[in-house]
């Protein structure tokens, strides 16, 4: 029997030592100085469960960050949106990038209030997208005096009052050339009667390229066939765009085409003309979302339009105001940048305006019946 108890009494020992090794594997390191001891003669252990790629960028510097559109509900911003969301994970920004906007019956009161509000709420940077002219430049550069870093996408400060940089998604004068050449294309060398379907007064994006329209229809002798009849503004909402629209063919009878620069005008002008089955008689251009365009190309309605990738506009802004944020670039001529997937990009001044820096993405895509369904897609 005293065998039999010894032997208990060891195999219970051996079950309390055994217990106690289990529960040092499963201790955090700090509790576990032999671990750490182990760890630091077995590198290679270690950087085995490391992850197999880390990226040069993954551990970047937080940025609070916010992309302003020119108001919320347009799917060309949501891209936009998209794009910049890719940049920041690629940039490794521990801050969530917030993607803030006004209603569209508020767009220019709102767009100010926003930039106010950041500047006072310690965000550190602002990409804007601007609807509100000059009538944002005070704001703008309140923001700029309270340390943030002020870059505008899309639509820039006229004056570039508050503004370190613009990121052009096409050279403004090139917009209306393409402008030109599409209503040449569809009215033919005869010419004929257009309007221009606008968003709003205010937008420097749409008032630089309804300009440079007209000064190719007025100086280049190709277009001087075609006469511009009217220049309206649907405020980049469907319902008055559509209204818009179908004024206009009620005002001038003999209409034979109208452009809008605008992708919530132009798909609101061409469900107008189909709906009053005018598409023969009434053609709609300018610049559009091929995947709200693509039924009304295939139909006539609208057989060509353009645009570029607002996906990459946004990708390219949230790369240059990263950069400009935490000093890897200065807003200066001359200054180089790498834009990850897009390669390298240089910062120039604005030829399309008096003042003011720009960094410039294009190109153009002119889309029609043979590539509209594919980049529908």
């Amino acid at each position: 029997m005293k065998k039999y108890r010894k032997l208990i009494v060891i195999l219970l020992a051996l079950t309390t030592l055994l217990a106690g090794c289990v529960t040092v594997q499963q201790a955090p390191p700090a509790a576990a100085p032999a671990q750490e001891e182990a760890a630091k003669e077995e590198p290679a252990q270690e950087e085995a469960a490391a992850p197999e790629e880390v990226s040069e960028e993954a551990a970047g510097e937080g940025v609070k960050m916010v992309l302003l559109p020119k108001f919320l509900g347009i799917l060309v911003f949501d891209q936009a949106n998209q794009g910049a969301q890719e940049a920041a994970a690629e940039l490794g920004n521990p801050e969530e990038l917030q993607f803030l906007g006004p209603t569209p019956e508020n767009s220019v009161a709102g767009q100010i209030e926003i930039v106010t509000t950041a500047a006072t709420q310690g965000m550190d940077a602002i990409m804007i997208s601007n609807n509100a002219g000059d009538q944002i430049a005070p704001a703008a550069q309140a923001a700029r005096d309270a340390g943030m870093t002020v870059v505008t996408w899309d639509s820039p400060i006229p004056s570039a009052e508050g503004e370190q940089l613009f990121i052009a998604q096409v050279d403004f004068d090139e917009t209306g050339q393409v402008m030109a050449d599409m209503a040449l294309s569809i009215l033919g060398e005869d010419g004929g009667k257009f309007a221009v379907l606008s968003a709003s007064p205010d937008a420097a994006n749409q008032n630089a390229w309804n300009a440079a329209f007209q000064e190719f229809l007025e100086n280049d002798p190709q277009y001087a066939n075609l006469e511009l009849v009217d220049l309206v503004y649907g405020n980049d909402q469907s319902e008055d765009s559509y209204n818009q629209a179908l004024a206009l063919v009620d005002k001038y009878p003999d209409l034979e085409l109208i452009m809008a620069p605008t992708t919530v005008g132009i798909a609101a002008a061409a469900k107008a003309m189909q709906d009053e089955e005018l598409c023969d008689t009434v053609k709609v251009s300018g610049l559009g979302l091929p995947a709200e365009m693509v039924s009304f190309t295939l139909n006539g309605c609208a057989p060509e339009f353009a645009l570029w990738s607002f996906v990459d506009l946004g990708y390219l802004t949230y790369y240059a105001t990263y950069r400009l944020a935490t000093g890897e670039i200065e807003a200066e001529e001359g200054a180089t940048f790498e834009a990850g997937r897009m390669g390298t990009y240089t910062i120039e001044k604005d030829p399309t305006r008096d003042a003011g820096l720009r960094v410039l993405m294009g190109p153009f895509t002119v889309y029609n019946a043979d590539n509209v369904e594919a980049a529908a897609e």
